[in-house]
Order: C-alpha cells, then sequence, then structure tokens
C-alpha cells in the first residue's frame, strides 16, 4: 500500500492518503459501534441495569479520554508512526474480550481495551490527516471523519443481520476487520514517516499570529463548552435511543436497531459537509448552525408519533455532524505547532463527555424514565449561544502564538518542547 502514496505539497492534498486514513477510521470505528448496539444482547445476558449500560460507556469512554491528550502530547514531541497499528490491535483484543466475555467485568475489561486503542489511533491519525491536508484542512477532517461515523453507523445494521442469529461471540468474527485495518495503518505509518516531517516543515513556515494568549484560552474554554453540548446530547441518543423506541414506540428491537442505523448514517453524511463549508464561509457560522441550529427538532422530538421521531432524528443528525470538524480545525489554528495535542484534547472530551453523559442518564433513566431523559437533553443545544464568544479568526490581533501557546499548555498542565512530526 505505502507504495501507491504520493507526497503531498503544500498546495495539493494527497487523497489516496486521506481515503485510508478515513477507511481505517471506519474500521475502528465499527468495532466501537458494536459495542454499543450490543447492549441490549448484554442487557439480556448478563441481566444488566440501565445504570450498568451507562458504565459500560464511561469505562470505554473515560478511558479514551484520559489517554487520548497524553498520546498527542506525546507524540508532538516524539512522533510514533508504527503506533498506529498498534492502537487497532488493542482495539481488536478488547472486541474479543467482548465476544467471550463470562461476567460483567469482563465487559468492562473490553470496554476499557477498546478504549485504549482508541486513544491512540485518533491523535496520530488526525495529526496525518492535516499533513496530507494541502491546506484544505477542513476538507481533510471531514474526509478522516466520515470514516468514522460511516463506521458507527454499521454497528446496529450489523447487529441486525450478523450478530443476532449467532450471538454475542459473533463479535469475535470482525476482528478480521480488524487485521484489515492493522495491514492499512502499517502502509500509512510508512508514508507519515517518509513525508511527515517535511510536510510539517512546510505548514509551519506558513502560520501567522493572529490572536493573543488571553483570547486562545478563552475561546479553548468556550469549544470545551461546545463540546459537552454535542455529545451529551448525542450519547442520549447512540446509547438509549432503541430502548426510547422500544419502550415509547414498543418497537422490536430490530427496528429499532435500523432506526438507529438511519440516524447514525445521517451523522456520517453530515460530516462530509462541516469540514469544506468551514473552509469555504468559516468555522465559526458552521458551529452556530450545526449546535444551536437543531434547538427547535430536539425541543419538538419527544412530543411528536414514530415517523416524526425518525424525520426529526435523521435532521438532528445531517445538522449536528458538521459541528465536530468544524470545532477540532478552528483548535487547532487556535494552537497549530500542538496539532497532537489538540486532537487528542478534543477527541478526549468527545469521548469523556460521551461517557459520562451515558452514565448519568442511565441513572437518570433509572430513577426516572427514558421518555424524561430526553426532555431534559432536548435543552443541551441552546448552549450553542456560547459560539457568540468565539473570536473571529480572520481578524488579526496583536497577540503571539507562541505566548498563547504558552499559557494554554499552563492551563493544561502540559509541558512546552516540542519536536516537529
Amino acid at each position: 500500500m505505502s507504495a501507491t502514496l504520493q507526497s503531498p505539497d503544500r498546495t495539493s492534498a494527497s487523497y489516496r492518503v486521506l481515503a485510508a486514513a478515513s477507511a481505517c477510521h471506519m474500521l475502528n470505528d465499527t468495532m466501537q459501534s458494536l459495542f454499543v448496539a450490543a447492549y441490549p444482547i448484554f442487557r439480556g445476558n448478563f441481566h444488566l441495569s440501565f445504570t450498568q449500560i451507562g458504565a459500560l460507556t464511561l469505562v470505554f469512554q473515560i478511558t479514551a479520554s484520559l489517554l487520548q491528550p497524553l498520546v498527542g502530547l506525546y507524540t508532538d514531541r516524539k512522533p510514533q508512526p508504527y503506533s498506529l497499528p498498534f492502537g487497532m490491535a488493542i482495539s481488536m483484543s478488547g472486541l474479543f474480550t467482548l465476544a467471550f466475555a463470562t461476567n460483567y467485568a469482563m465487559l468492562l475489561l473490553g470496554g476499557a481495551l477498546l478504549g485504549v486503542g482508541s486513544s491512540i489511533f485518533h491523535p496520530e491519525t488526525s495529526r496525518l490527516a492535516r499533513l496530507a491536508s494541502g491546506g484544505a484542512h477542513g476538507l481533510a477532517q471531514s474526509i478522516f471523519q466520515v470514516g468514522g461515523n460511516f463506521g458507527s453507523s454499521l454497528g446496529p445494521l450489523l447487529m441486525i443481520f450478523l450478530i443476532l442469529p449467532i450471538g454475542q461471540r459473533g463479535l469475535a468474527w470482525f476482528s478480521f476487520a480488524a487485521l484489515l485495518g492493522i495491514v492499512m495503518l502499517v502502509g500509512l505509518a510508512h508514508w507519515y514517516k517518509r513525508h511527515g516531517q517535511a510536510i510539517h516543515k512546510k505548514q509551519a513556515a506558513g502560520k501567522v499570529s493572529t490572536l493573543s494568549q488571553k483570547k486562545v484560552v478563552g475561546a479553548i474554554t468556550v469549544l470545551v463548552v461546545l463540546t459537552f453540548s454535542k455529545y451529551f446530547y448525542l450519547v442520549s441518543i447512540t446509547s438509549y435511543y432503541i430502548f426510547y423506541l422500544m419502550q415509547h414506540f414498543h418497537l422490536p428491537q430490530k427496528q429499532s436497531q435500523l432506526y438507529l442505523f438511519l440516524f447514525l448514517a445521517a451523522l456520517a453524511v453530515g460530516t462530509v459537509a462541516g469540514g469544506p463549508l468551514g473552509d469555504r464561509i468559516g468555522r465559526k457560522k458552521v458551529i452556530w448552525l450545526s449546535i444551536l441550529g437543531v434547538l427547535p427538532m430536539t425541543l419538538l422530538l419527544p412530543h411528536v408519533s414514530l415517523r416524526l421521531t425518525v424525520t426529526l432524528s435523521i435532521l438532528i443528525g445531517l445538522i449536528i455532524a458538521s459541528a465536530f470538524s468544524a470545532i477540532l480545525v478552528y483548535a487547532q489554528e487556535l494552537v497549530p505547532n500542538r496539532v497532537g495535542m489538540i486532537s487528542g484534547l478534543f477527541f478526549g472530551l468527545a469521548f469523556g463527555m460521551g461517557g459520562l453523559g451515558a452514565a448519568v442518564l442511565g441513572t437518570l433513566a433509572d430513577h426516572t424514565s427514558i421518555d424524561f431523559v430526553y426532555k431534559v437533553c432536548a435543552f443541551l443545544p441552546a448552549l450553542g449561544l456560547f459560539t457568540a464568544l468565539l473570536p473571529d479568526t480572520n481578524r488579526p490581533d496583536n497577540g503571539r502564538e507562541f505566548e498563547a501557546e504558552a499559557k494554554l499548555e499552563g492551563v493544561l498542565g502540559m509541558g512546552s518542547d516540542e519536536q516537529p512530526a
């Protein structure tokens, strides 16, 4: 594979590299989505409560969220191209553990292994996508992200047609997908090792100072709030939508899984628009639309018929999906010499907020009802109003980039020495 990948320059994106990174993201997130889609099987086999289901998500996503910024910081200093296939191998071991789990503790271990694998995979592959972008950073992140979102959407579909007829141990068959990912990631690691440093130097030469350190730290704080809003709401659907449909509309599990697939597929489609649209009209405008724009639909969703519920969920998925690429690239442009750290921070936040949300919402559902959870979560996109506090990055300020980086690292408790990728 590595022999077919070309070395890009500053003005030409390497679409073969981006496509390969997106495909590997799809395989990685397919394994993760199988974990979530298998919750009804785990609940039936091990008699789990919603609180225990929420704890499964918490262990998986908190493991990833805590490690990803640290992995990103380390690889900013010492790039590790061959950590990519290693991370996929850890995820494969987590899938095996889930397939052959005989108790709840083994399910927790399998979820933790998936989280560790993701913490290694996401920061480095996101950096690779930026290196291969040719300057079209939003487009590159969208290509990379759409693979992950498409992989996430496959979980419920695979569960319907392959796992449910076989049972829990059918998860082990998807280790072949992990093996394919490992082979592809070895090829990407070869490209990364040969071309990464040269591209980094070209990109670094074009960086300009835009914002003061105070504005950078304030903007990062706002982006954290917006990430919380998006992923706390998303986890209410990804973890509990099946149960909501089964209880609220008395649907069978297969039909509920299919409607979850439609929502996740809408996320994948919506991701395609976010990055290139941000390149064209500005990231801030995309963030406004993608978070605050879904508020009327989220408020309406808990009170409508099945047909409207499915329709609204698809529209919500299409719109809200564009947020993450815009948020991530916006943050990378605030601190451009810390791409790994920023990628790890925001991928980690995405996982951490999702895990915390799953645990909190699971406990809330046990003490109230799934319907009540959806009525409460409907207000989360209102936090999109904080987008107004984001600075316009197209307007230069008098602050200096490296002072901003030092201040941000002080807030995050991280060091400042770096070796270019």
